[in-house]
C-alpha cells in the first residue's frame, strides 16, 4: 500500500502502532514493525532517558525494519527530563517520533535538525492545524472511541476524520476504534490515509501484557470502557473495572480534588495490573474497540489480516456501485 503515510514511515502498510504506557516495549514494537507496520516504543515506560536509548538499541537487534518512538508530553506530579527523552530520539536514528500532550514545539527543530518525522496525535481539527503551523508532517486524530485521552469535544471519529481531512494540508491518521480491515477502509473512505491503533496491538501474542488482563479485555463489550477525570476536564477512556469504578464515584463528589484519587490512579498500580495480571489493581488503559476483539493474533497475522480485509471490505463497495451503475 502506497500513501503519504507509507511514504513518511517506510513501511509496507499505513498501520502505526500507537504509544502506550508500559505496554510499548522493544517486543511488541520489533513485532509490528517485522508485521509491515510501524511500531512504537513508548518514552516514559523507560525510568530514564539512557534506559531509551537502550530500549532503542534492543528494539534494533530485534527488527531491521522502522520503527519509532512516542514522546507523550503531559503535565506531571515529578518534574520529566522531556528535553533529554527528546535528545536521545533525536540521536538514534530512528525515523519517526510520535509526538502526545502539549504541542511539540520546542523540539520540532531539533527532531528535522536529525531527519526525524514528526506525527503528531490530536483529538481536535483545531489542534491538527496548530500542529501543521508548527511544522509536524502527519497527525494522528484521537476520535472519542480512543483509549487514552480523547479530549474534551466527545466528537466521533465518524465526523472528526472527514472534518481533518478536509482542513488540513499534510497527511492524517485515524485512531480510536480502528481495529480490522473494514474499520481501516473507512477510515481511507473518510479521508485518512492510514490507521493507528492500541488496543488492537495490545491485545496480540507480543504485546507485553500479562494473559489474563488480555482475556478479560476479550471478553468486555463495546460498553465495558469508561470515562473517568471527566470533573477534572482531562476526560481518559480505560477498561470498566473496580479502580475506575470507583475513581469515577470519588471525582464526582462536590469539591473531589486529583489528591483525592492521586492513589487510585498511580501509575505503577497500573504497571503491576498488567504484569501480574489482576484486573481490578490499577488503571487498565482500552478503548471502545475491545467491543470488536475476540482473538489475540500474532502481529504478523493482523496486520496481514487487516490487509486483505481491507481490500475486501473496498471491493465490495466498488461491487455495490457497480451494480447500481
Amino acid at each position: 500500500m502506497l500513501t503519504r503515510i507509507t511514504q513518511i514511515t517506510g513501511t509496507r502498510y499505513p498501520i502505526v502502532q500507537g504509544g502506550m504506557q508500559w505496554v510499548g516495549r522493544a517486543e511488541l514494537a520489533s513485532a509490528v514493525s517485522n508485521a509491515g507496520a510501524l511500531g512504537i516504543l513508548t518514552a516514559l515506560t523507560q525510568p530514564t532517558p539512557e534506559a531509551l536509548e537502550a530500549e532503542i538499541v534492543r528494539c534494533r537487534s530485534m527488527t531491521d525494519q522502522p520503527f519509532g518512538v512516542n514522546l507523550t508530553i503531559l503535565p506531571t506530579a515529578q518534574p520529566v527530563p522531556y528535553v533529554d527523552y527528546a535528545a536521545v530520539i533525536a540521536e538514534s536514528g530512528v525515523p519517526v517520533v510520535e509526538t502526545a500532550g502539549r504541542s511539540p514545539a520546542e523540539f520540532i527543530a531539533r527532531f528535522k535538525q536529525a531527519g526525524v518525522k514528526i506525527i503528531h496525535k490530536c483529538t481536535a481539527v483545531r489542534h491538527a492545524l496548530s500542529a501543521q503551523r508548527a511544522g509536524v508532517d502527519a497527525v494522528s486524530i484521537d476520535g472519542f472511541e480512543a483509549a487514552g485521552h480523547p479530549g474534551e469535544d466527545d466528537i466521533p471519529g465518524l465526523v472528526l476524520i472527514p472534518a481533518a481531512a478536509r482542513a488540513l494540508q499534510i497527511p492524517l491518521l485515524a485512531a480510536g476504534g480502528m481495529v480490522n480491515g473494514r474499520s481501516m477502509a473507512a477510515a481511507l473512505a473518510l479521508g485518512a490515509e492510514g490507521v493507528t491503533m492500541g488496543t488492537r496491538f495490545m491485545l496480540t501474542r507480543e504485546a507485553p501484557v500479562h494473559e489474563a488482563i488480555k482475556q478479560a479485555l476479550i471478553a468486555g463489550s463495546e460498553r465495558d470502557t469508561m470515562l473517568i477525570f471527566r470533573a477534572l476536564r482531562n476526560t481518559a477512556r480505560v477498561f470498566r473495572n473496580a479502580v475506575s469504578e470507583e475513581v469515577n464515584v470519588i471525582e464526582r463528589e462536590p469539591g473531589a480534588r486529583f489528591e483525592d484519587i492521586k492513589a487510585l490512579v498511580a501509575g505503577v498500580r497500573g504497571r503491576e495490573a498488567l504484569e501480574t495480571g489482576e484486573v481490578d489493581g490499577g488503571l487498565i488503559w482500552a478503548g471502545l474497540s475491545v467491543g470488536l476483539i475476540d482473538d489475540i493474533p500474532s502481529c504478523a497475522e493482523l496486520v496481514e489480516r487487516i490487509v486483505k480485509e481491507c481490500g475486501e471490505a473496498t471491493r465490495r463497495v466498488g461491487d455495490l456501485l457497480s451494480e447500481t451503475a
